[in-house]
This record gives C-alpha cells, structure tokens and sequence, in this order.
C-alpha cells in the first residue's frame, strides 16, 4: 500500500475505509471514483463528481485490467459491503492505493455531498421496468 491514504479513514483488516467527507477530499486530490454497482442500482442515484469508473461488481473479476493502477481508488457501492470486498480483490491484485467508501451512496448523500438523480423506474414488477417519462412526456 502506497502513502496516498496514509493517515485517513479505518484501517481494518488492511483496507481502508474512508468517510464520505474524506473520500470526496480524496477525488479533489486526484482519486478516482470506481462505481461498483449493478446497472439497475446506477439509474436511481448517482455520485455527482467529475469523475467515476462503472465497473459493476458483478464483473469486475474479469473486468478489473480496465482499471488504472497508476491512479487511486475509491470503491463505492449502495451501503459499503460489496466495495469493502472488491477493494480487498483489487489489494490482491497488486492495486496500491486503493480504498473503500464507508457506507456507500447512501451515507455520501447521508452528509449532504454532490449526487444526481437518474430516472425513476415505473412498473409493477421487474420484468416490466422501464423509464418513467417526464410529464407532458412523448416516448423515447
């Protein structure tokens, strides 16, 4: 592990775990923001920064080459629990300075930090998921 999450977040289990607050701190110094959630999870809400990877944890086994190894990252899911994992695969890997977003969009938008709201699903099941249209609509 390199220096550039010395001294910030938790360290447990030897990744780091940074608070929203330090993670957006950490973007503004160059850190970049990897989006592991599934795609259905990504059109709800969204981190609002200048930057963010989506790399779905679904495939980021095979997915994870794509990844810059040069830069750091900030894993971030829905509540914490996926990118304390794929932060963990990503150490495995040879990956330095990577960490883990404490709590996901949900505490990032908890502390009032930048986030951007996507569609909103209508349906009455799964199968039939589909953008809602603004009103005075047309279709898309």
């Amino acid at each position: 592990m390199s220096d550039f999450f010395a001294g910030q977040g938790l360290l447990i289990n030897g990744v780091t775990h940074l608070a929203p607050r330090e993670a957006l701190a950490a973007i503004e110094r160059g850190a970049l923001l990897v989006d592991i959630r599934e795609e259905l999870e990504l059109g709800m809400k969204g981190f609002d920064v200048p930057e963010v990877a989506f790399v779905a944890n679904s495939t980021l086994r095979a997915a994870f080459g794509q990844l810059p190894r040069e830069r750091p990252l900030i894993l971030a899911d829905s509540v914490g629990l996926r990118s304390r994992e794929a932060t963990a695969f990503l150490q495995r890997q040879g990956y330095a300075d990577v960490a883990s977003l404490n709590g996901g969009i949900v505490e990032w938008e908890g502390a009032g930090l930048p986030t951007r709201t996507g569609e909103l699903w209508g349906g009455q099941c799964p199968c039939q998921l589909k953008p809602r249209l603004p009103e005075g609509g047309g279709s898309r």
